[in-house]
Order: C-alpha cells, then structure tokens, then sequence
C-alpha cells in the first residue's frame, strides 16, 4: 500500500522542479546577504514532515542548508534551560537550518505522554512567545509549518510502513500510540496554537492529506514569505586542460579496486 497521492505526478515534478531551482536561488541570496533562517516543520505522526524536508533541501548546499532532527535528551540536556540545545543549532549569517521537530516537541509529544511536568509545560508556553521573538529581533528569519493530516490517513501511512519492510523502521510504538490518543494530541495542538501564534510569529497550518500537494504548497508559501532577489551567478570558465607532462602514474595493478558488480548483472545474448 503506497503513498495516496491525488494530485498528478506529472504537473507536481515540473512544478516541484520550478519551486526548487527557487529554492537554490534563495539559499545563494542567503549566503551573499549573510541572511539566516529558520523553518520549523512540525505535525502528527506520518504527516508528511520528513518526505517534505528532503524535497526542500534536495538540491540545496548541504554546509549552509543543514536539517536539524535532535535525539531523545541526554540526562545531561534534561537539567539545560529546555531551549538551550536547540541554541546550538541555530544558524550564522548566510545559513539555513530545517528543524525536523523542534522546541515544539514539549508542547506535543511531552505534553501527550507525560515526558515533561505541568510546570515545565506552563513555562514552556510562556516562555517560547519571548524566545522566538529575540530570535526574530535579532535578525533570524523564522517560519513555522503545522502538517495536518485526518486520522484515516494516518492510520492508513502507518499501515502502509508496516508493510513494507524498507520503511518499517519510520514506525515506532510512540507511533502507534498516537491512534489511541487521536484527541489528547489535537487538543494539545489547539493549546499550543492558542499560545504561540502571533503576528511576528505566525502558524502556518499545511494540508497534508495528499503529500504532493503539501510539498507544493509549503515550498510555494515559504518562498513568497520572502523578499529576495537571486544575486546573478558568478562569470566561470573551464580552463584549457594542460598538455601531458612526463609523469608516469603508477601501474594499475598495485590498486584495489572494487570489483565490478554491476557488470555482471548485464545479460548478454
């Protein structure tokens, strides 16, 4: 059972081309601007997160466009001011950092399961208000995405991951729980709305029941929150290849060479 994707495939490749070669576009003005921005992709389980991500940075330059996608805290992390680790990550000027889950993850998945105190929580939402609006006065560029999915479809992506062996490992139990707690998390979802949601720092909620479509949409909206100009490409020329000189390389013979495999897949007549 694969992914249910209504929108045709053929338009949403061209498209998605269109919007990425936009993408590289905006990443080099991010680096001549010394610019910095930070999206945060955040939503239920199998909402279609991750498979975007991997969209929006595919072409981009993996030493500036960096996805950020933190670990269960170490007992060490656990005794931090709660948004410290996620300090480290932020970016310097000419970077862009995708976070794959973020300081969000306190008021969802902590919240829901019990990971975090009433009182870590209560400071948690009065606290990310002041935090991210430091953030925005000093210059950083931030975005947030909400990925909503119904719970049909979710139960139908976790199903399709359990079948098929190659994305298996995508599903865990903290997963599965999520069905039984369908509720817990939306109402978690609306608090964390309800708090967090301001002007400077606006939710953008992205449907995502058919995953190209979301794609499209959330590339499309992100490059029109942002006034940039594409700075024109520098003037490169290949250079002439100089004549041999009398340099002998080594015989061949003394390297080890990774036998040729793909060879021998070829049948010949």
């Amino acid at each position: 059972m694969g992914n249910r994707n209504l929108f045709p495939k053929k338009v949403y490749d061209e498209e998605l081309y269109r919007l990425q070669a936009q993408l590289v576009d905006l990443q080099e003005w991010i680096r001549v601007k010394k610019k910095r921005l930070v999206v945060i992709f955040e939503g239920r389980d199998a909402a279609g997160k991750g498979s975007t991500i991997k969209r929006v940075a595919e072409y981009l330059n993996p030493r500036s466009v960096r996805i950020v996608a933190l670990p269960t805290p170490t007992e060490r992390e656990k005794t931090q001011w709660y948004f410290q680790r996620y300090v480290e990550h932020l970016p310097a000027g000419g970077e862009v950092r995708l976070f794959d889950r973020s300081w969000y993850n306190r008021a969802g998945v902590e919240r829901v399961m019990g990971f975090c105190t009433e009182a870590e929580y209560q400071l948690f939402l009065s606290q990310t208000p002041t935090f991210e609006r430091m953030l925005i006065d000093d210059g950083i560029m931030l975005r947030k995405y909400w990925f909503s999915i119904s719970d049909e479809e979710q139960e139908r992506r976790f199903r399709s991951r359990l079948e098929d062996p190659m994305r298996r490992w995508k599903l865990s139990p903290m997963d599965l729980e999520s069905i039984s707690r369908w509720e817990d998390y939306s109402k978690a979802k609306d608090e964390m709305l309800d708090h967090t949601d301001s002007p400077e720092s606006p939710w953008f909620i992205v449907e995502a029941d058919d995953k190209r479509k979301a794609r499209l949409n959330m590339i499309h909206h992100l490059l029109g929150t942002i006034d940039y100009s594409p700075p024109p490409p520098p003037h490169l020329t290949i250079p002439h290849r100089p004549s041999p000189s009398h340099y002998q390389r080594p015989p061949r013979d003394l390297d080890s060479y990774v036998p040729d495999y793909a060879a021998s897949l070829i049948t010949v007549d």
